[in-house]
């Protein structure tokens, strides 16, 4: 999925490509441009870098930033068990906690240690900022850059954020080598959630243009059993972040239904083994069609796609981010949603079942 060389590697993990089916008749909708993954590759070359100074550490007040090196021990007997656990694509686990309604949350654990959450919804405590804060307000908590380093021994790291990230996703230094994105719906010019990592966790990830010293942690490397639990979190994931947001925006719930799912991953995984990415297969089948293969009644239907996002999240807030997309995740006549995710190929289906 990416290209990794010798010393330095700018890598851009674009907001990954993403399209939506006119929902009425399922005939094409307007194209929005595919900002697909692109990765740049320096020749070899031999050099050398200054180390970039260290930025000041931000301070972290809210009892989210607090879990950020904490035991499940800890976490179970504050929260208790979680509603699932789900493997993600590199090697942490999620803990999921939501009441599938106001509020979402995943803390991802390797090793015992808690090593990322994600949040979205009502209520969390995310002092000095808080979900749903203007956009200006936020950053006056969080100093915005379009560089933002990191040292650790003889490595050294530079993220590079363009224009597009600094508005939807923009990355802030707190302390203790800990990394907050904050995701922000451009729509409403408010913080839509939160991810809150450590550096290593940050640098599997990839989410930014990256320069860098030293080493990189391993791409994921899983079998296809690994694989199958990986997107099957994925699926449910997205599944709950969109009934999460329908709610913020007083829109009803949505069914989940394993038909429609399994339609959404077959065309997810049609579109990695084939090399391409649209509502169209290479056949000129579509949406209609793959729907009508598999005798799913419905009056009205719409998709979305998307690809190389790192995960379920970052995919999600994609989506609401484009105009197309976000009418589709906030129409109110969709009664029921099946998602299919495979790799990093995400597809979400919606219908309106009497």
């Amino acid at each position: 999925m990416r290209l990794i060389r010798n010393i330095f590697l700018l890598a851009l993990l674009a907001m990954g490509a993403f399209y939506l089916v006119e929902q009425s008749n399922l005939s094409p909708g307007e194209t929005i441009d595919n900002i697909s993954k692109v990765v740049r590759e320096k020749e070899n070359e031999i050099g050398t870098k200054t180390v970039p100074e260290k930025q000041p550490d931000i301070p972290l007040e809210g009892d989210l930033f607090q879990w950020i090196g904490k035991s499940q021990e800890a976490l179970i007997e504050e929260l208790d068990e979680p509603e699932r656990k789900e493997q993600s694509a590199y090697a942490y686990t999620w803990w999921v906690y939501t009441d599938h309604t106001s509020q979402y949350i995943q803390f991802g654990i390797l090793d015992n240690e808690i090593v990322t959450v994600y949040a979205t919804g009502d209520d969390l405590d995310t002092e000095p900022i808080q979900l749903g804060q203007a956009y200006e307000d936020v950053e006056e908590q969080f100093p915005f850059e379009n560089e933002v380093t990191y040292s650790e021994a003889f490595s050294s790291y530079t993220f590079r954020l363009n224009n597009d990230d600094l508005e939807k996703r923009p990355l802030v230094k707190g302390a203790d080598d800990v990394f907050i994105q904050t995701y922000f719906d451009t729509f409403t010019n408010q913080l839509s959630s939160i991810r809150i990592l450590t550096a290593d966790t940050l640098l599997k990830h990839r989410p930014y243009e990256l320069e860098y010293r030293g080493n990189l942690p391993n791409e994921p490397d899983l079998t296809d059993e690994q694989w199958g639990e990986v997107e099957e979190g994925m699926e449910n994931q997205i599944f709950d972040i969109t009934n999460v947001l329908r709610y913020q925006h007083e829109k009803s719930m949505l069914e989940w239904e394993d038909d429609v799912s399994e339609v959404a991953f077959s065309h997810s995984k049609d579109m990695e083994e084939n090399n391409y990415f649209s509502h169209y297969s290479p056949s000129g089948d579509g949406l209609k069609e793959r729907l009508s293969v598999e005798d799913i009644f419905y009056t009205t239907a719409g998709e979305n796609i998307a690809a190389q996002y790192p995960d379920a999240p970052a995919a999600v807030e994609g989506w609401l981010n484009s105009e197309g997309h976000r009418e589709a995740l906030l129409e109110d006549d969709y009664t029921h949603l099946g998602v299919g995710v495979y790799r990093f190929y995400y597809t979400q289906n919606f219908l309106t079942i009497p």
